[in-house]
């Protein structure tokens, strides 16, 4: 009787799993492994939301496998230890995982090949399980990776990824291979109040009903619509690898359309940032481009940084993505810019802190591109533009032009008229001491010269 180990990590799902296709393929049984790794709690990446989120993920996929005869095994404690008592409890050959990009994916499948392999048990990393396309299958012509994104769009719309596999009719597991029950999400305090439910199920849901309702139609003239909430919310399923990215593209690719074009051009950006990252894993805490910036810290930004993570700077609609953020764990994306740019380009704050801060409270919070997002506003990562600047006035305007958005986030403003919801500094002062919202931390022209000034672009 031949066994492999299948180890789980960022792709908690059945459908389109190659690495479980390929153990169920090559042995007679199978155990399907998550660890719950002490290393992440260290790095402080087990924040309260994703832990929450990751319970659903864990008693999901755990019920799916049962429904096919199968079960999940879970084991907390150092990653390597764990799975090569699980490979050698059950007799396993094999050790099948999804390839990661972070600095510590990398470091984790080099301790499990030595360990493994000393033992005689063979580790079989697959690409294209986290991603669309495996980072490193297209590059440029003297390079190791696309700095760029639209080159690389190009090239990555120009191959052909795998099919989708189907969920397996059958999991055989070997007897005598203990492990935990799954967490629960009830045991998980400090989490968001709106956080959505994890797993498979509910990520294929979101996606099927999203696209029945006609929201991939609509992507492309409405996803930066800030009131419309109408983006898919996939990204926490894809983050815990829940939903498939390159069963996503194959779905929208099949429905096609704008929209459909518009939502694969967003995974694309995902798989570009797994490619930069798997270049270049310095890139998620070190500049990918240094500017030479002077950032303003904790301590001489204090208040401008509580503010900021408050949700209360003065500019109603930042103020608004931040109290989103907290009550969700989630932000919309323009929103993501908007706040990000605010914080790096008006405030002048190191981009770290930000991110740190979304990282605290993001359900989709990731090193990959969440990191490479906040570096793309700072100006110190892949923008061609690197001292763009995103006005949140301006940009309310256009995104959220009835303030419905701010309307909904922030209640002191419930009742200002349109044409005054985003410039609340312009009401009368009586009306503005009577609606109890905070005065602006930093004239717009102020701080975009403090920015200019320290770029040296006076």
């Amino acid at each position: 009787m031949t066994v492999s180990v299948v180890l789980y990590t960022a792709d908690l799902r059945l459908r389109d799993h190659p690495p479980l296709h390929a153990a169920l393929r090559s042995s007679d049984e199978v155990v399907p492994l998550f660890v719950r790794d002490p290393g992440i709690h260290a790095a402080g990446f087990d924040a309260p939301n994703r832990r929450a989120f990751l319970a659903d993920c864990l008693h999901d996929l755990d019920a799916s496998l049962r429904h096919r005869g199968g079960r999940l095994v879970i084991r907390s404690g150092p990653v390597v230890r764990e799975v090569c008592a699980v490979a050698a409890a059950c007799g396993a050959a094999e050790v099948h995982m999804a390839a990661g990009v972070t600095a510590y994916a990398h470091r984790r499948e080099e301790r499990l090949r030595k360990e493994l392999g000393a033992v005689g048990v063979a580790l079989r990393v697959h690409e294209a399980v986290i991603t669309a396309l495996a980072p490193g299958a297209v590059t440029p012509s003297g390079s190791d990776h696309y700095g760029v994104f639209t080159p690389y769009l190009r090239r990555w719309s120009r191959e052909t990824l795998r099919g989708p596999l189907a969920a397996p009719r059958a999991v055989r597991v070997p007897d005598g291979v203990g492990g935990e029950p799954p967490p629960r999400r009830a045991d998980v305090s400090g989490t968001s109040p709106g956080l959505p439910p994890g797993g498979e199920t509910a990520g294929r849901d979101r996606l099927a009903r999203w696209s029945r309702s006609g929201g991939m139609a609509a992507y492309e003239d409405r996803h930066d619509d800030l009131a419309g909430d109408a983006t898919s919310r996939l990204s926490p399923y894809l983050h815990f690898g829940t939903v498939s990215a390159a069963e996503a593209v194959h779905r929208a690719r099949k429905q096609g359309g704008p929209g459909a074009v518009a939502f694969v051009r967003q995974l694309c950006w995902r798989d570009f940032h797994h490619q930069v990252l798997a270049a270049r894993p310095e890139a998620s805490w070190r500049d990918y481009r240094t500017r030479d910036d002077r950032w303003r810290g904790e301590e001489e930004a204090a208040e401008d940084i509580a503010a900021w993570r408050d949700g209360r700077t003065g500019y109603p609609v930042v103020d608004a993505a931040m109290r989103q953020l907290r009550h969700e764990g989630w932000m919309h994306n323009r929103a993501r810019l908007l706040t990000a740019s605010f914080l790096t380009k008006t405030l002048y704050v190191d981009w770290r802190i930000g991110a740190r801060h979304f990282l605290d409270l993001l359900v989709d919070g990731d090193v990959v591109n969440n990191q490479l997002n906040w570096q793309w506003a700072a100006g110190t990562g892949t923008d061609t533009r690197p001292h763009r600047v995103l006005n949140p006035t301006v940009q309310a305007k256009r995104f959220d032009p009835d303030g419905t958005y701010v309307r909904r986030w922030v209640p002191e403003l419930a009742d200002v008229e349109a044409g005054r919801i985003h410039e609340p500094w312009r009401l009368p002062e009586d009306r503005r001491d009577a609606l109890g919202y905070p005065d602006p931390v930093v004239d717009l022209a102020e701080g975009l010269a403090r920015f200019r000034h320290a770029r040296g672009r006076d």
